[in-house]
C-alpha cells in the first residue's frame, strides 16, 4: 500500500482527494445512505485510482468493493448487481490478480496488451451469452428496471473481461457501465431518496475510469518505446 501511494502523481492525488470528498460530503449533505455504503464508496473509487496506474493493488481493492456493492444492492432487490459483482466482477478480479503479477512491466505496473481479434471475438461471444443467460435469471426474480439492469450485466461483463486481458479499453467498458448505473441509482432515488449518493458515487466513478483510460494509453505508448 506505502509503495503504491508513492507511486501516484500530483494529479491523482488531486483527483482521488477530489473524488474521496465529492462523495463523503454528498452523504454528510444528504444524510442519506449508511455506513455501509459511504465506505463501500470510497473504496470503490480509491481501487479505480489503482487500477489506472496498472497497480494489481487496485484489483483487490475491487473484490472487497465487490462484495460490499452486492449487499447494498440487495435492499433494492437489483439482482442484476449482485449477480454481476459476486459472480462475474469479483471472480475475474480474482483472475486478474494472477494475471497482472505474472505479466509485469514494473514493479507497480502491468504490462499492458493488445487486443487481437480472436480475443475480441471470442470476448464478444462471452458479453452476448452472458447477457442473455443473466436476463432470464432476472426477469425471473422480478429485477426492477430490468432492461438497463441487462445492459448493465453487458457492460461489466466486457470491461472486467478486457481487464483480464490488460487492454486500457476496459476503462471505456467502465464508463459506459458508469453511466448505466447512474440511470438504475436514479430510478432507485424516486422510491427512496437515501441512494442519491450512489448517484454521485458512480459519477465520480465516471471520472476516474476517463482518466483510466487516457493514462493507460499513455503507459502502452512508454511501454511500446
Amino acid at each position: 500500500m506505502i509503495k503504491s501511494l508513492k507511486n501516484l502523481t500530483l494529479f491523482e492525488w488531486i483527483l482521488w482527494f477530489c473524488s474521496l470528498s465529492v462523495i463523503a460530503g454528498t452523504f454528510l449533505a444528504t444524510k442519506a445512505g449508511d455506513t455501509l455504503t459511504v465506505f463501500s464508496s470510497l473504496l470503490g473509487v480509491t481501487a479505480l485510482i489503482f487500477i489506472a496506474k496498472g497497480d494489481v493493488l487496485g484489483q483487490i481493492l475491487t473484490i472487497i468493493f465487490s462484495i460490499l456493492y452486492a449487499v447494498i444492492s440487495y435492499k433494492y432487490r437489483y439482482f442484476s448487481e449482485i449477480l454481476t459483482y459476486l459472480g462475474m466482477t469479483a471472480p475475474i478480479a480474482g483472475a486478474t490478480v494472477v494475471e497482472w503479477i505474472k505479466n509485469p512491466y514494473s514493479e507497480r505496473q502491468v504490462r499492458i496488451s493488445t487486443l487481437s481479434p480472436k480475443k475480441a471475438i471470442l470476448l464478444a461471444v462471452g458479453a452476448i451469452s452472458v447477457t442473455v443467460l443473466f436476463f432470464f435469471i432476472m426477469r425471473a426474480l422480478k429485477t426492477p428496471n430490468l432492461y438497463f439492469s441487462t445492459v448493465s450485466i453487458t457492460t461489466s461483463f466486457l470491461a472486467s473481461g478486457l481487464m483480464l486481458l490488460r487492454s486500457p479499453y476496459y476503462a471505456i467498458a467502465y464508463a459506459l457501465n458508469d453511466v448505466v448505473l447512474v440511470v438504475l441509482w436514479v430510478l432507485a432515488t424516486k422510491t427512496d431518496s437515501s441512494f442519491m449518493p450512489m448517484v454521485v458515487c458512480f459519477l465520480m466513478f465516471f471520472v476516474n475510469d476517463v482518466y483510466g483510460f487516457v493514462n493507460w494509453k499513455v503507459m502502452a505508448r512508454k511501454q511500446q518505446t
